[in-house]
């Protein structure tokens, strides 16, 4: 997401893949459904790998914001979803939207508040066994682009996208993402790039973003 222990948790989190977490998986594994999650709920024992999660063991506990984030909005790319708390799966995966709420991202409650000091992450699919997900076009955002986040007191929060990073679920740059910063920063993440045997995307997207 000064090394506190949450600060620690953050920077240690190794998420590798697209935690948005989107699950996707290829047509040939689910018909005419171009992109489906093999599992539709973001407790399976896959769920993690299914998004582009990493593995984590670190501890579950989440942390307890003066504001909680409830709506992101990119007006650019026409994204405008509600916001999901998302934790930690029993298996120690970051969770996921399942797939049939592909439309509406989380906010992993693990890292910091969007607008407080350190690493917001938000996580949305790209596309589901349902069709195209919250985060389909976020490929096609523009550095300058304005994220705006509203917490649940009312005010909204902005963030310019400072650029984006297409990376393997295989070499994911979790100290880049979720290490231990003063700044106050944005981190959204889904799945991109072609897909594996299994009908998996094998890469992630991420959008950097700083408060404005």
């Amino acid at each position: 997401m000064p090394r506190t222990p949450s600060s620690l948790r953050r920077a240690a989190l190794p998420l590798l893949a697209c935690l948005l977490l989107t699950g996707c998986s290829s047509a040939a594994t689910d018909g005419p459904s171009a992109t489906t999650p093999r599992s539709g709920t973001s407790t399976a024992p896959d769920a993690g790998r299914e998004a582009g999660t990493a593995r984590s063991r670190t501890p579950a506990g989440t942390r307890s914001p003066s504001a909680v984030p409830v709506h992101i909005s990119i007006p650019s790319l026409g994204i405008d979803s509600e916001l999901m708390r998302l934790g930690l799966a029993e298996d120690g995966t970051v969770e996921v939207p399942p797939a049939e709420k592909g439309m509406t991202a989380g906010w992993y409650t693990g890292g910091a508040a969007p607008g407080e000091p350190g690493a917001a992450v938000i996580i949305g699919h790209n596309d589901t066994r349902f069709g195209k997900a919250v985060f389909h076009d976020l490929r096609k955002v523009a550095e300058g682009a304005d994220i705006a986040v509203r917490n649940d007191r009312g005010a909204e929060l902005h963030f310019k996208v400072t650029g984006t990073e297409t990376v393997s679920k295989k070499a994911f740059p979790t100290q880049k993402v979720y290490g231990a910063t003063s700044a106050r920063t944005l981190r959204l993440i889904t799945c991109d790039g072609a897909f594996d045997a299994q009908g998996h995307p094998v890469d992630n997207l991420i959008v950097y973003a700083d408060r404005s």
